[in-house]
């Protein structure tokens, strides 16, 4: 009997190795097909257009996205945790009301910009405090925090207003040359430096293996003395500030305060984190293929436009087709895994 157990061994610890390959291969597999499919339809692109193989082309997806690319960043946090964020479209379109409000009266651009910070990241905190304290789901909570921001915009204006200010319409108007007459703009370098942050806190501090441990077993993560009150309720504020940053940039770009500026922007948000491999039960997922998500959608709307015989709407058409495609690569990973 001892001889056959030692011999079992072996293939028992070696079928305990292959688990953990296929489960790591797992991981990794629904942000690498995300970067394989936006490699795919970047050389479809460049067949059937040849003005699309061009470096400002692929510039472009970053200059035109910045926004969308900060909010996936928030977005991703609170997905990772198991949650959701609905508010963040509406938060996005207060913060460019209240920036071009204030800044039309006449405030210093600094001030009017921390304000905007402070209001974004506050209403993220509210709604974490809310979900965890009250033990209300976050759909509940966010879609009321949802109508809460994009009602205050209506109260502010029913008009668009528009922004004039100096250091606004001068970062909107800046580009950062690059090698080979390429250039990009001064919100893609923000956007990206928010990336990499989020990358480091992600996988390189406590309060991000905390956010893995949580959207894995919220129960487990408690029993092991997990900081997880806290951290739920830092999520969403992180959530609300990436939205007001990225409010503040979807100010440079438009240079206009709207209230109903941003409608749809958190499906945009949670579509392309769901397509750069972030499992929506969360405990699994990417900073960095959220920001390939984001490019994905971004390269969709580029098609269309270099067609310019097609509906816009055929984004949302596009996007709705790949967010299912990517739902069920999901649960097929996560039955391999199982």
């Amino acid at each position: 009997m001892s001889a056959l157990s030692t011999l079992a061994k072996p293939s028992t610890r070696k079928a305990t190795q292959a688990r953990t390959r296929l489960r790591a291969s797992a991981r990794y597999a629904p942000t690498l097909a995300t970067v394989g499919l936006f490699l795919a339809m970047f050389a479809v692109g460049s067949g059937l257009y040849p003005s699309f193989l061009s470096g400002q082309v692929f510039l472009n997806l970053f200059i035109d996205n910045t926004f969308l690319i900060v909010l996936a960043v928030g977005m991703t946090f609170v997905i990772l945790t198991g949650g959701i964020d609905l508010s963040v479209g509406a938060v996005v379109a207060l913060s460019m009301m209240v920036a071009a409000t204030l800044l039309q009266q006449g405030w210093n651009p600094a001030a009017v910009i921390v304000l905007v910070l402070v209001i974004g990241s506050g209403l993220g905190f509210l709604m974490g405090l809310v979900i965890q304290y009250f033990d209300i789901q976050p759909f509940i909570v966010t879609l009321a925090g949802m109508f809460l921001a994009r009602g205050l915009c209506y109260v502010i204006s029913l008009e668009s207003i528009p922004v004039t200010e100096g250091f606004f319409t001068g970062m909107a108007q800046a580009q950062i040359p690059l090698p080979g007459e390429l250039f990009i703009s001064p919100g893609v370098v923000l956007a990206l430096l928010i990336v990499a942050a989020a990358f480091f806190v992600l996988h390189h501090t406590r309060f991000g293996r905390t956010v893995y441990a949580i959207g894995g077993n919220e129960h487990s993560a408690m029993l092991m003395g997990l900081p997880v009150k806290g951290t739920k309720i830092l999520v969403y504020a992180l959530s609300g500030l990436c939205s007001a940053i990225a409010g503040i940039l979807f100010s440079f770009y438009s240079l206009s305060g709207y209230s109903l500026a941003a409608q749809g922007m958190e499906l945009d948000a949670i579509a392309a984190v769901v397509i750069g491999g972030t499992l929506l039960t969360g405990g699994t997922g990417y900073v960095l293929g959220s920001v390939v998500g984001v490019l994905v959608l971004g390269i969709v709307q580029t098609f269309i436009a270099y067609d310019g015989t097609l509906s816009s709407w055929w984004t949302k058409i596009v996007i709705g087709g790949l967010l299912l495609v990517f739902i069920l690569l999901q649960r097929l990973f996560a039955r391999k895994t199982a």
